[in-house]
């Protein structure tokens, strides 16, 4: 409990300022509500009984003493009708005549008494958690705050309830009706072993490409546009990841700095397609765009994966908004510290959902479940998943939500992706989640990033990650796809500014540059940021193509950053999530440089090269056993002398690694049985800044090698075609990688 002091300081004030009252407005007559159905929950347009068409609202509410459906006209008029039907703390009611496009919200009353928890003010108009739509944009003056945010006394403003009415400030949920069958979808139904994943924003991918119609550029409909999707197609990615597209809203220290939340890691409706992504509308129709979005990516053979953030809301800590849940039931919704008065923040965004209470469960599975059956997206990658993993105060993988998942029939078969810790006690899990589950690996991001700028002690770690990270994943019945392999995310520098920054430049954010991780494993190659010296222009593009080129050719899960294939450059910046402008969006005119346009033709060429080759797509983890006499194995690592590698060779600093793939031994079968057969391949990796002679294995692992990619090389056309007997020794130059096919 909080201190008598503070609760003393709260009475001493006067009493009209503990309760600000609201001004008093006439109410417009109510309307009929019967008694209704408590499930599903949410607003659902249906038929009555007696043929009357209308909508049910149900709304799970613990705890509170009733509630109020409040709808709204064309005019921003209110109507307010009592639901008065409550079943299993499910307050719900039919209201005839209310047709799709109508906007509501909701009054939840019941106590005032933020020391034990409880947070219910009927002046505030509540989103409803289930709401499909949403209409309208959150703004945060002080009148959708529960509390008095000007509270003289500032340690104990939380406690000092806000009788101003909300409503005129807040977006509504919007009655939507689009019956969808997906009859005519075809889901690509990718296996995990073939995707290539590309993490991009709705609205940044588009917002300047000139072949997409201005009006529908940063939208569901320009994603969806054929320019957009032919760029997608060519490089051939199987899967995007979209940055976070549930309804979101901006904090107040962005809005009071004239930014926003771009990223939108900050949702509050986790069932409504973010409604600013939308040409069409916002009174539903962002609905049908987002499906229609969906329809065209499959049709081209493109799954879609979300981002998303069930481990917070927008409505922060005790001092935050109340938006939807606080004002629902902050007890039941939210997890709270010993002292009921604060939140327990195992995100450091100010709150964490109480996902171990059931109707919490419930809101995320029934939104996962939606998003898979009515809006067709193919699989999720969870924000900060360690959180949701949280029994009552541990990470835990029996915890409820992971079990719940595992055994749920629509859920389990889709694509799961965990962003897998939190920034609590404990958080970090990178390895520990359960078969069904894939996991972003930034244990490979370190290590491939300190590799190419030779900062690693020896090669050991470089190994595990080039071949599926054994190490993490090797248990449980899990396979190398277990690994998304990333060199870069949303979250940091871009490819390009990996390689030519050493610090962060984050001072346009308005935080003093103390935002964004100062832990980037770069390097700027010579000068800091954009430079003129040819050399070491030419040496950056090189790295690019090596980090590239390892991602491309590692076991597991590649995940490409949009933009990345063409040089896309944040200047600096390592956390743009509040940059709406020319830092986050997608710079379409870098294919006007013959560098960029060589930079995007490799990636397509090594994805193409992955989708061809099964050796680099492995479905199960390599043995380094032999399985022939000759003394073959499926994996075996070669020194620059072109012997294997021997324990204290491991161990040795070291700048080359050399990595055979035998493609005789494949494990598993075709769809019509047959065993899988395909080229070996050796790459050697050299991070040094001098060149290198390496000698090529011999028999029994070649009789000699053609190069198929050389990241010395600008153009690769002129690579393919070049032939090594084995047991010769060719030069490698500095900092390149040579990725020979066995040829004989």
């Amino acid at each position: 409990m909080s201190s008598a002091a503070d609760q003393e300081a709260v009475a001493e004030q006067p009493a009209a300022v503990q309760r600000r009252p609201r001004a008093a407005r006439p109410r417009p007559p109510g309307v009929p509500v019967r008694p209704g159905s408590p499930t599903p929950l949410g607003a659902r347009f249906r038929t009555g009984a007696d043929g009357v068409a209308g909508t049910n609202f149900a709304l799970w509410a613990g705890g509170a003493e009733a509630v109020e459906l409040c709808l709204f006209d064309a005019d921003g008029r209110e109507t307010r009708a009592p639901l008065t039907e409550l079943t299993h703390e499910i307050w719900h009611g039919f209201v005839p005549g209310v047709l799709p496009g109508q906007r509501y919200g909701y009054r939840v009353h019941g106590r005032w008494d933020p020391w034990t928890g409880a947070r219910w003010n009927p002046a505030k108009l509540l989103l409803d958690p289930y709401a499909r739509a949403v209409d309208g944009d959150f703004a945060l003056p002080p009148e959708v705050y529960g509390h008095v945010r000007d509270w003289p006394q500032q340690p104990v403003a939380d406690t000092v309830r806000d009788e101003r009415d909300s409503a005129p400030y807040v977006p509504k949920g919007v009655v939507v009706h689009d019956v969808d069958d997906w009859a005519d979808d075809r889901r690509p139904k990718t296996p995990w072993a073939d995707s290539v994943i590309y993490e991009l924003h709705v609205r940044g991918f588009t917002r300047r490409h000139p072949d997409v119609p201005e009006e529908l550029r940063g939208t569901y409909a320009g994603l969806a546009h054929p320019a957009a999707i032919a760029h997608l197609v060519g490089l051939g990615v199987t899967a995007v990841e979209l940055l976070p597209v549930h309804q979101f809203a901006h904090e107040d220290h962005l809005l009071r700095r004239g930014l926003t939340n771009y990223w939108g890691y900050n949702s509050i409706g986790y069932f409504a397609p973010h409604a600013a992504y939308a040409a069409t509308g916002t009174a539903g129709q962002q609905v049908g765009e987002f499906k229609r979005m969906v329809r065209a990516l499959h049709a081209a053979g493109i799954e879609v994966i979300l981002d998303v953030v069930y481990n917070h809301t927008a409505e922060g800590g005790e001092l935050g908004p109340t938006l939807s849940l606080k004002g629902v039931d902050n007890r039941g919704y939210y997890r709270l510290q010993p002292d009921a008065r604060r939140y327990a923040d195992y995100t450091g965004c100010g709150n964490t959902l109480h996902v171990v209470q059931p109707q919490v469960l419930r809101l995320i599975t029934d939104s996962l479940r939606y998003w898979v059956t009515e809006m067709g997206v193919d699989g999720f990658r969870f924000d900060l998943a360690a959180a949701l993993a949280r029994s009552m105060h541990d990470v835990d993988m029996l915890s409820p939500f992971l079990a719940v998942i595992a055994q749920d029939p629509v859920l389990r078969r889709v694509k799961l992706i965990a962003e897998p810790w939190d920034v609590g006690s404990g958080g970090y899990q990178v390895g520990a989640f359960p078969p069904l589950w894939t996991e972003w690996n930034d244990r490979y991001r370190d290590t491939v990033r300190d590799f190419w700028r030779h900062a690693l002690p020896d090669v050991r770690e470089m190994g595990y990650r080039l071949s599926g990270s054994s190490d993490l994943y090797a248990w449980g019945g899990r396979r190398p796809y277990a690994s998304v392999n990333f060199v870069t995310a949303h979250d940091g520098f871009t490819l390009r500014d990996l390689v030519s920054y050493e610090r962060k430049h984050n001072e346009a954010n308005g935080e003093g540059n103390r935002d964004g991780t100062d832990d980037n494993r770069s390097a700027n190659h010579g000068a800091e940021g954009e430079t003129d010296d040819p050399g070491i222009r030419a040496l950056r593009r090189r790295q690019l193509r090596n980090l590239l080129t390892t991602l491309l050719l590692s076991t597991g899960v590649p995940m490409l950053v949009a933009g990345d294939e063409l040089g896309r450059t944040q200047g600096g910046n390592n956390n743009a999530y509040c940059r709406d402008d020319e830092t986050g969006w997608l710079d379409w005119s870098l294919l006007d440089d013959p560098g960029w346009r060589a930079l995007h033709a490799l990636t397509a060429r090594l994805i193409a090269l992955r989708h061809r080759h099964p050796v680099l797509r492995r479905r199960a983890f390599f043995s380094g056993r032999a399985h022939s006499a000759d003394g073959l194995r499926d994996l075996a690592w070669f020194t620059a002398r072109g012997t294997e590698m021997t324990e204290e060779d491991w161990y040795a600093p070291a700048a080359t690694l050399g990595m055979y793939l035998s493609g005789r031994d494949i494990p598993g079968r075709d769809e019509r049985g047959a065993p899988i057969l395909d080229d070996s391949f050796l790459a050697v990796l050299h991070a040094g800044a001098d060149p290198v002679e390496v000698t090529l294995p011999g028999p029994p692992w070649a009789g000699s090698y053609e190069v198929v990619v050389d990241t010395a090389r600008e153009e690769q056309d002129a690579a393919p075609g070049l032939v090594h007997t084995a047991g010769t020794t060719v030069l490698v130059p500095g900092r390149s990688v040579l990725l020979l096919r066995v040829a004989g």
